[in-house]
């Protein structure tokens, strides 16, 4: 009875200085990004006062680095100095909106006290995660990733390869005008089926591009190996429920390559893996895997089961003749083992 009053106490001992950890990491992330919005703001207006503009970076820059690095070590050189200025530049407009919007509610606030919390709401990851964004320079993309981030606890490097693999382009190609606009504002929203679906997917984690050959097999055993990648590439909401998952009847037994479900479109997601090109064949066997988990594997309370054929080359025209015009449920999408061309998608996008 002892040791288990000394494990209660010594988990409830633990769970504080956990917390207590966390919360210092935070404000100190917090204090952080306060200052160096505040540095970027002083940067901008000493600049906008100096006459001689063209010799601003060049001079009053270095000069204010060297001081500031002899006195505080590592972290105030130039290209620093320019990002607070351009972290100031890019979010300022977001501080003064929230800052009247607020103004009645903080009359009695500390200025200081104030603007902490602001910061605390507003920027909710770290200098790195912002350093990255501050690279985008399209301001609704910037906003785009800088909420999937928030949303979706990603690392810098996830952030990085987010990007690399132009995730708000593809998502772009893969919705109409409205939904379009939600990105920059609300991220990407999954209510229905075509909500999680990307112009194509990005497998360059797989390493396959340099295998001259390779086989369903092979592509199935690599999205296993790098499971976690291939689910932050899928989307939201994303579960892993198997591989090769079998059902038979008559006789014969059948295999789903891979089995995922989505809990924010609460139903089964069946993926079946192609390297070639799409056929009709292909489509019917996904129709049978979806007509099969619908009438046998779902409840009742749960939505239509989605097929999505994951295949090397597209074949749209067989899709849309194959499948009813209505269809909800079956999708066919390329995949690429290697990361887009940002200006080719760009050009894509510009087209539509």
């Amino acid at each position: 009875m002892k040791s288990k009053k000394e494990h209660i106490l010594y988990s409830n001992i633990k769970s504080l200085v956990e917390l207590t950890k966390k919360q210092v990491v935070q404000n100190i992330n917090t204090t952080m990004l306060l200052t160096y919005f505040q540095i970027g703001k002083f940067i901008l207006e000493d600049e906008q006062k100096n006459k001689a503009r063209a010799s601003y970076a060049s001079f009053t820059l270095k000069l204010i680095s060297n001081k500031l690095t002899k006195d505080f070590g590592r972290g105030f050189s130039v290209d620093n100095l320019e990002r607070f200025r351009k972290f100031y530049l890019n979010y300022r407009t977001r501080i003064s909106a929230t800052a009247s919007r607020k103004s009645s509610a903080q009359k009695n606030t500390p200025k200081s006290a104030s603007l902490s919390r602001k910061s605390e709401l507003l920027f909710s990851l770290s200098w790195s995660h912002y350093t990255t964004l501050l690279k985008i320079e399209n301001e609704e993309e910037r906003n785009f990733y800088e909420i999937e981030a928030t949303e979706n606890n990603w690392s810098v490097r996830e952030l990085q390869r987010q990007y690399s693999s132009s995730l708000y382009e593809r998502l772009i190609l893969s919705k109409n005008k409205q939904k379009v606009k939600q990105l920059s504002k609300k991220g990407q929203i999954i209510q229905k089926p075509t909500d999680a679906l990307k112009d194509h997917l990005v497998l360059e984690f797989l390493d396959l591009q340099e295998r001259p050959h390779y086989t369903e097999r092979d592509l199935e055993k690599a999205i296993i190996d790098k499971l976690e990648h291939f689910m932050l590439e899928m989307g939201k909401g994303f579960l892993f429920a198997g591989r090769q998952k079998r059902f038979s009847f008559e006789g014969d037994h059948f295999y789903v390559d891979l089995v995922f479900y989505n809990r924010l479109l609460n139903c089964f997601v069946l993926l079946d893996l192609k390297i070639g090109k799409l056929t009709h064949q292909d489509i019917g066997q996904m129709q049978m895997y979806v007509n099969y988990y619908d009438r046998f594997v779902k409840t009742n309370n749960e939505n239509p089961t989605i097929g999505i054929i994951l295949c090397k080359e597209e074949n749209k025209t067989v899709v849309e003749i194959t499948l009813p015009k209505n269809n909800h449920q079956i999708f066919a999408k390329e995949y690429k083992l290697y990361l887009p061309s940002k200006d080719q998608l760009k050009k894509q996008i510009e087209t539509l």
